[in-house]
């Protein structure tokens, strides 16, 4: 009878000590932690690049006398770089990003044709010159995030600086030689203006380290046609000109910007 009360005791103490073991507390390993970059904030940045201004010239008016209809005088296209800066700001929801931004930026494009404007009966006697130096963008943005890949679509307002200059061509110095003291290339009027278009745009962003990417973007500007008065300068004593001017630009550039206020947040 002992033995068997023993046996019964001991069975006991190994089924207890068992069932305690099944019920410790059992440890798995911590989640990983993944990073995702994170668009939102302030930023700033610098950009560079290059661009080309389609313009198209149309005379009407000719030093005092109107022209009806309009002659066009051609088409050129002024081209070089640019570089500039920009800043902005981001909000992020989810995947998608929305933007506001304003740009700046110093260019040098140029170009010229010859005028096909016939005067004196010659053809040729001037170049139609463009150079636009400075424009800037205040555009709204809207994104779509893979981590730290951005793709985004921009559009908004555009405001460009142009310069205009009629120069004297080889066989306007030889035609105006007997009225005018002219040399080939010598600039015979000059007018400028400020014109406010429309651009749209796209880009695709990195995100490279803690704040910085960087970006290639390109942009269309609608500039639409204006009228501008060109005024001649010496030895030339001709009254004002009016010229119809078309103009469209394409710029591309390469952009670095810094997020302000941690760009990367955990998710698990």
């Amino acid at each position: 009878m002992k033995k068997f009360v023993l046996a019964a005791a001991g069975s006991l103490l190994f089924v207890t000590a068992a069932s305690a073991a099944d019920m410790a507390p059992r440890y798995t390993k911590a989640p990983v932690v993944a990073p995702v970059y994170n668009w939102g904030g302030l930023y700033l940045g610098i950009n560079g690049g290059g661009g080309s201004a389609h313009t198209c010239w149309d005379i009407f008016n000719d030093s005092g006398f109107p022209i009806v209809p309009s002659v066009p005088e051609g088409c050129h296209n002024a081209t070089g770089a640019t570089v500039g800066g920009q800043i902005g700001y981001r909000w992020q929801a989810a995947n998608w990003v929305f933007g506001l931004e304003a740009q700046g930026n110093w260019a040098d494009f140029r170009g010229s044709n010859a005028s096909q404007y016939a005067v004196f009966g010659t053809t040729s006697l001037l170049n139609d010159v463009t150079k636009v130096d400075a424009f800037g963008l205040f555009t709204g943005q809207v994104g779509y995030a893979f981590n730290n890949v951005l793709l985004y679509a921009k559009g908004g307002a555009a405001v460009v600086h142009d310069k205009y200059s009629l120069t004297v061509t080889p066989a306007g110095a030889a035609a105006l030689a007997p009225f005018f003291a002219v040399v080939a290339g010598q600039t015979g009027a000059v007018g400028s203006e400020t014109r406010w278009g429309g651009t749209v745009g796209a880009g695709i962003e990195f995100g490279f380290a803690p704040g910085w990417s960087v970006a290639v973007e390109y942009d269309h500007l609608f500039m639409g046609s204006r009228d501008v008065t060109t005024n001649t300068i010496a030895p030339f004593a001709a009254p004002p000109s009016t010229h119809r001017i078309g103009q469209d630009i394409d710029i591309g550039t390469v952009r670095v910007n810094y997020t302000f206020g941690g760009p990367v947040v955990a998710k698990y």
